[in-house]
């Protein structure tokens, strides 16, 4: 079977089991002993295995990402790029969280129900006490990195992870050479580790489904099926309505051309869930269909497709606040914030394979004490809202590409100054290739 029919096998299984059993014995003794001493055990190690993976997984990937770039010689082509993912990665956080908090997709559940759903023994890590604009300013500084990883402090680990990046790329020297080899080691053990995990994601998911609808019944379900509606909806919205404006009044290129020019990379980007597998015909389609720069799409196209997942961002955001809602976690404002900016950053350092996302999630969940067995609903529904995110990162790598090519020439060597832009482009193509080569999906 391939993984998607034991996945599928997997989630029919937990949740038909579950709902039969909670309209056959609910209350029984037989049906909790089943719970306490075998589904919840085996759900709660599959997210301690996700949780295990976190901190190496976004460190290594962060790190590569930017010491891949030669940030001293990027130029204007190098800021340009970063500061347009940053912007609308930051625009699509902003769209799920508006659509979480105006739909409220996971509210309405029963409190008897809600308090069923509680229960999880992973350990949550401490939110920050003040959230006000300074402090969370202060607190993305860590003082001591290794105590921030130790208390799952992500936006502290994250903006370690970036200067330490920062550092080893400005800091050409032979010591360094093998120290960049190490951590690309570390970064392939990981997704290799990861990808074993989610080989094991039918039980698990099984598991944390049997466990949820058994106690739930089908009530979860009507939740579920607005998340997934709100989800479709920001990607929807972000899709058509933010790349719209962006190649209109940023690229100088009209939206109904650029849509049509980029079908065949929005097709494959859906149909295989991969921006990795998808990279060849988004570079092609760039060059002959939009007419950009090969020197800029190469560059700008092969690191988006590490570094600029906007789908992946509004997902994660979305994702969490659904998980608040539903089981009753009042996430103010300052805190939603902080979920903003982990999902914005995180993006960067989301491994660029099926599940990728999984341990950035549920560690932002353990954050703010939320239950991370709701992982087990997300996974249900997570293969066909992958393809529909992957669409997104895609056509926003394409969209990127459009922006930072206004106004470059087809040629780097047309004017002066340009040549150096071209040759970052060429050296960011080739790094960035390597980060995402083998990549097996995005699942981000």
């Amino acid at each position: 079977m391939s993984p998607q029919q034991k996945m599928l096998l997997g989630i029919g299984t937990g949740a038909a089991a579950g709902l039969a059993a909670n309209a056959l014995a609910a209350g029984a003794p037989w049906l909790t002993w089943v719970i306490d001493h075998i589904t919840f055990p085996v759900g709660q190690i599959f997210l301690r295995l996700l949780f295990m993976l976190v901190i190496p997984m976004l460190f290594s990937a962060l790190v590569m990402g930017i010491s891949e770039l030669d940030l001293r010689h990027l130029g204007r082509l190098g800021a340009r790029s970063f500061g347009y993912t940053i912007v609308i990665s930051t625009v699509a956080v902003l769209i799920g969280l508006g659509l979480v908090n105006f739909i409220r997709p996971g509210a309405g559940l029963p409190e008897s129900l809600r308090a069923m759903a509680q229960g999880s023994v992973v350990e949550a890590a401490a939110a920050p006490a003040d959230t006000s604009p300074v402090a969370l300013i202060i607190a993305m500084f860590p003082d001591n990195p290794i105590k921030a990883a130790a208390s799952g402090d992500m936006l502290a680990v994250i903006v370690f992870s970036l200067f330490f990046g920062v550092g080893l790329s400005l800091a050409r020297t032979p010591a360094t050479a093998h120290l960049r080899e190490s951590i690309q080691g570390l970064y392939d053990v990981v997704t290799r580790l990861l990808d074993a995990v989610i080989a094991l994601a039918p039980i698990g998911v099984a598991a944390l489904l049997f466990t949820m609808t058994s106690r739930m019944g089908v009530a979860i379900l009507v939740q579920l099926s607005a998340y997934v509606g709100t989800v479709l909806l920001g990607l929807g919205l972000h899709m058509f309505g933010v790349y719209s404006l962006s190649v209109r009044f940023f690229g100088g290129m009209s939206p109904i051309a650029f849509f049509r020019g980029s079908r065949t990379a929005i097709l494959t980007a859906f149909s295989t869930s991969s921006s990795s597998a998808t990279l060849p015909t988004a570079l092609r389609v760039a060059e002959e269909d939009l007419g950009l720069p090969p020197h800029v799409s190469r560059f700008v196209l092969t690191a988006g497709a590490a570094m600029n997942q906007n789908g992946t961002a509004l997902f994660e955001g979305v994702t969490v606040l659904f998980l608040a809602q539903l089981y009753g976690v009042d996430l103010a404002l300052g805190q939603q914030a902080i979920v903003m900016v982990i999902c914005v950053l995180g993006g960067i350092g989301t491994a660029g394979m099926p599940g990728g996302s999984l341990p950035v999630v549920a560690m932002i969940l353990g954050m703010f004490g939320i239950p991370p067995e709701g992982l087990g609903l997300i996974l249900g529904v997570d293969r066909f809202l992958d393809m529909c995110r992957t669409t997104l990162n895609v056509t926003g790598d394409l969209a990127a590409a459009v922006y930072v090519s206004r106004g470059e020439p087809h040629d780097p060597g047309d004017h002066d100054g340009q040549g150096g832009a071209g040759g970052a482009g060429g050296e960011g193509a080739t790094a960035g290739q390597g980060i995402t080569e083998g990549l097996a999906g995005e699942g981000v």
